[in-house]
């Protein structure tokens, strides 16, 4: 009984405060202080340093010295040159367009999707196919186009045979236009992933609301829907956007001839035995791609902590 007054006070003491029993029994410091959770972030954080910190500081110190090591401008100068220049041109408008497509078609699949059940059989489908198609590019997505609408692709060939229908005159699939509609196939489903938490965040006491004070549907989506919905799809369309301008798999396995984009002009810097005085230029081109993908997340994170708000 004469140990009863203590157990009260465990019993009753705050939660966590027995963590502090060790300091009152006088436990060394070093040994309350050791914490072996942030193991757990290890195989990220080599991920991170290997695949992100490190080609990070290989573009910036390749672009800005010269093949002896020593400081230059010469590369960064070379961004200004006119067929540089054409080339980030070119991969601009292609991620653009593909990026405003694919947010298009993929925010009305969404909005499709939205009327299904979360746990049903086609929803469940849904998202077990966006979910492997937004990681099915590179050298697979572009022999199944070539394999259908190439050359002599089956759809192709078919076409050509039996209603004289030539869909390939001048193999544009091997060229710049050719690279739209594998773009699009990959970032459809990229959207469905980005976009469809946030319409499925929408309350339905918006809508009740709306209804109970005279509006309509179209007033609902006008008023509240778009509006709250807007922070959203503009940030999945600059995600869609950065996938686009650092794709380099799929458009170097379709446009084998020819650097029209800026991946493929990095790959002819590197591999190029003509370039001369310029060996870095591979280095001053991916650190302009980094500087542009840069600004787009960071873009992309100030809309997404603002459309945040309405999904919490």
């Amino acid at each position: 009984m004469g140990r009863s007054g203590s157990v009260t006070q465990v019993a009753l003491a705050p939660a966590g405060s027995e963590q502090l029993a060790p300091a009152r029994s006088g436990a060394p410091a070093s040994t309350r202080s050791i914490s072996w959770a942030w193991l757990g972030l290890t195989p990220f954080a080599a991920y991170v340093l290997l695949f992100l910190a490190l080609p990070t500081v290989l573009a910036i110190s390749t672009g800005l010295f010269d093949g002896e090591g020593a400081f230059t401008w010469d590369n960064i100068a070379a961004l200004g040159d006119p067929v540089i220049l054409v080339t980030f041109w070119n991969t601009t408008w292609l991620s653009l367009l593909t990026a405003a497509v694919g947010a298009v078609i993929g925010s009305l699949v969404c909005y499709a999707a939205l009327g299904l059940p979360p746990t049903g059989f086609i929803r469940s489908i849904l998202d077990a196919a966006t979910g492997v198609l937004a990681q099915f590019g590179g050298v697979m997505l572009a022999f199944m186009f070539i394999a259908t609408i190439g050359v002599q692709g089956v759809v192709t060939v078919f076409l050509r045979d039996t209603f004289a229908i030539d869909i390939q005159p001048g193999s544009w699939l091997y060229s710049l236009p050719g690279l739209i509609l594998p773009y699009i196939y990959f970032q459809v489903p990229l959207m469905i992933i980005t976009f469809l938490p946030a319409l499925s965040a929408l309350k339905p006491q918006w809508a009740e609301a709306n209804l109970t004070l005279g509006g309509t549907r179209s007033s609902f989506w006008l008023r509240i829907g778009m509006p709250v919905l807007a922070p959203s799809f503009l940030a999945s369309f600059l995600l869609l956007f950065a996938n686009a301008f650092s794709s380099y798999a799929t458009a170097a396995a379709l446009a084998s001839q020819g650097s029209q984009i800026v991946p493929l002009q990095i790959r002819a810097a590197l591999t190029s035995e003509t370039v001369l005085g310029r060996e870095n230029l591979a280095g001053a081109l991916a650190l302009g791609m980094i500087v542009v993908v840069g600004v787009v997340m960071w873009l992309y994170s100030l809309i997404q902590n603002r459309a945040a708000r309405w999904q919490s």
